[in-house]
C-alpha cells in the first residue's frame, strides 16, 4: 500500500506538516550519525575530533555532488506525478541515479588519490593529519552508499512518500550507533581501530540504508518498474537534471570551500576551535535539520502544485511553511543562548572546549530565525523549477564569511569575530532571500493568472 500524500488538496497545513515530520525525522537520522561519531570520538581527545572535522569537510563537500541529481530527481518527481504522468516519473528516476553513481566514482576517485595534499591544506600537525586521511579513505570507499541514499529519499518524497525513507534511515542509524562504540574503543574479539572504527561504522550503516532503498523500490513498481538502469542515458534528460541541480549544487561546494578557509582562520588558534565548530554545528543543526525538512517538503507541495497548475495552494503553501520554520527558529535561538553549556558538554567534556563552545553557540543562535526563512524559501524557489535565486544569494553571503571573519576576527573580538561574521551573514541571507521569493510571487501569482515563462513551460 503506497504511503504517499496528495499535496495537491486537502489542509495545507496537514500535508505540509504531515511530508515534513518524518522528512525532520530523516534530517535527525542524518544529523545523528555524525552526532553519534563525534560523541564517541570526542571520548579519544579533542585531536580524533579534530581529524574527523578535517575529514568531515570533504563528505560534506560530496553533498554538492549528490545535489546535481538530488534536485532534478525530487523536483521532477514531483512535477511529473502532479500532472499524472508516471512514465516521466521513471525517467527521471532512472537518469538522477545513473547520474548520482558516475559522479560518486569519480569524487571517491578523486579523494583517495590527493588524500595527502586535501587534508595538508590544514597544517593541523602530523598525528591530526594521519587520522583524518584514515578516516577519509575509509568513507571514500563507501561513497556510491553514501551518495545514493540522499537520491531515493529525494525519489519517495518528491512522490510524497517521506515515511520509508524515515524508517530506512532509522535502521541505518542503530546500525550506526551498535557499531561506533564497539569499533571504535574494540569489544570482545573487535579489535580497538579508535578513528577508523567510526568510519568502518558510518559505512556499514550507510550500506544498510541502501540495501532497505532497494527493496523498498521492488514494492512500488509505478514507480521503479522497468527503470533499465543499464540502459544508455538519454543525455537530454541528464541535462535537465543537472541544470535544475546546479546552481545548487554550486551553492553547496561554495559553501563547503568558504568553510574550509574559515576553518584555516580559525585554525590559527590551534586545533581546540575547529573541534569546536565541528561539534557546534552539529548542535547547531537543530534547527537547520528541522527547517530543511521543511524545506524538502515545500519543495515537494510546490512541484506537486506547479504541475497540477494549482497556483493559489502554491501561494498559501509558502506562507504556511514560514509561519511554522519561524516557530522552530525562535525555538531555537531560546535553546541555543540560555542552555548552550549543557549542550556542548555532552560531546567534549574538556572545560576549555566548553568555554569555547558556549560562546560559539550564543553567537549563532542570534541568526536562527533567519537561517529557518532563508531554508524554506529557498525550498519555495527549488519547487518551482528556480534553483538560482537560493544559489546566488547562498554564495553571495557565504563568500562576504571570509573577508568579514578576517576583519572582524582582527579586533578585539579575536575568535569570536569569526563566529559573528557567520551569524551576520545567515540573518542577511534570511532576509534577502524571503524578500526575493515575496517579489518573485507578486509578479507570478497576481490576481490576473499565472504567468507560464518564468519555469520554462
Amino acid at each position: 500500500m503506497s504511503r504517499s500524500i496528495d499535496l495537491t488538496q486537502g489542509s495545507i497545513v496537514k500535508g505540509l506538516t504531515k511530508l515534513a515530520i518524518p522528512i525532520i525525522g530523516t534530517s535527525f537520522v542524518q544529523m545523528a550519525y555524525n552526532l553519534t561519531d563525534m560523541i564517541w570520538v570526542g571520548r579519544l581527545s579533542s585531536d580524533a575530533v579534530a581529524a574527523v572535522g578535517t575529514a568531515g569537510f570533504f563528505t560534506w563537500l560530496a553533498s554538492a555532488v549528490i545535489l546535481l541529481a538530488r534536485i532534478g530527481a525530487e523536483v521532477g518527481v514531483a512535477q511529473s506525478i502532479g500532472r499524472r504522468n508516471q512514465e516521466e516519473a521513471k525517467r527521471y528516476i532512472r537518469h538522477s541515479l545513473q547520474l548520482i553513481v558516475v559522479l560518486a566514482v569519480l569524487y571517491a576517485s578523486i579523494l583517495i588519490s590527493f588524500r595527502q595534499p586535501l587534508i595538508g591544506f590544514y597544517n593541523l600537525g602530523t598525528t591530526i593529519e594521519q587520522g583524518a586521511i584514515t578516516y577519509l579513505v575509509i568513507v571514500s570507499l563507501g561513497m556510491i552508499f553514501f551518495t545514493i541514499n540522499p537520491i531515493f529519499t529525494a525519489i519517495f518524497n518528491g512522490s510524497g512518500d517521506s515515511t520509508t525513507p524515515f524508517k530506512i534511515n532509522v535502521v541505518g542509524l542503530v546500525i550506526n550507533m551498535i557499531l561506533d562504540p564497539i569499533l571504535i574503543f574494540g569489544l570482545g574479539p573487535f579489535p580497538r581501530l579508535e578513528i577508523a572504527g567510526a568510519a568502518i561504522a558510518t559505512v556499514i550503516a550507510q550500506l544498510t540504508a541502501s540495501l532497505g532503498f532497494y527493496i523498498q523500490a521492488r514494492k512500488r513498481p509505478e514507480l521503479f518498474s522497468e527503470l533499465h538502469l543499464l540502459k544508455t542515458p538519454d543525455f537530454a534528460h541528464v541535462l535537465h537534471i543537472i541544470k535544475l541541480g546546479l546552481p545548487m549544487a554550486i551553492q553547496s561546494a561554495f559553501f563547503t570551500f568558504i568553510a574550509m578557509i574559515i576553518a584555516r582562520i580559525i585554525a590559527q588558534w590551534g586545533p581546540l576551535p575547529i573541534a569546536v565548530q565541528k561539534v557546534g554545528s552539529q548542535i547547531e543543526s537543530i534547527s537547520w535539520m528541522t527547517a530543511g525538512g521543511f524545506q524538502t517538503a515545500m519543495s515537494a507541495f510546490i512541484g506537486q502544485n506547479y504541475g497540477a497548475k494549482k497556483w493559489d495552494r502554491v501561494s498559501k503553501g509558502y506562507f504556511v511553511g514560514i509561519g511554522i520554520v519561524s516557530i522552530i527558529g525562535i525555538f531555537a535561538t531560546v535553546l541555543l543562548i540560555f542552555a548552550a553549556r549543557p549542550l556542548f558538554a555532552i560531546f567534549i567534556p574538556e572545560e576549555e572546549a566548553i568555554r569555547h563552545g558556549v560562546v560559539y553557540l550564543r553567537i549563532l543562535g542570534v541568526s536562527q530565525l533567519f537561517m529557518c526563512i532563508e531554508i524554506v524559501t529557498a525550498g519555495a524557489f527549488i519547487g518551482h523549477g528556480k534553483s538560482f535565486p537560493p544559489s546566488v544569494v547562498g554564495i553571495v553571503f557565504n563568500l562576504l564569511r571570509i573577508p568579514g571573519a578576517l576583519l572582524l576576527s582582527s579586533t578585539s573580538l579575536g575568535l569570536k569575530g569569526v563566529w559573528w561574521a557567520i551569524s551576520i551573514s545567515s540573518v542577511f541571507k534570511g532576509l534577502v532571500l524571503s524578500g526575493w521569493h515575496l517579489r518573485f510571487l507578486q509578479t507570478n501569482t497576481h490576481m490576473t493568472g499565472w504567468r507560464h515563462d518564468y519555469a520554462g513551460e
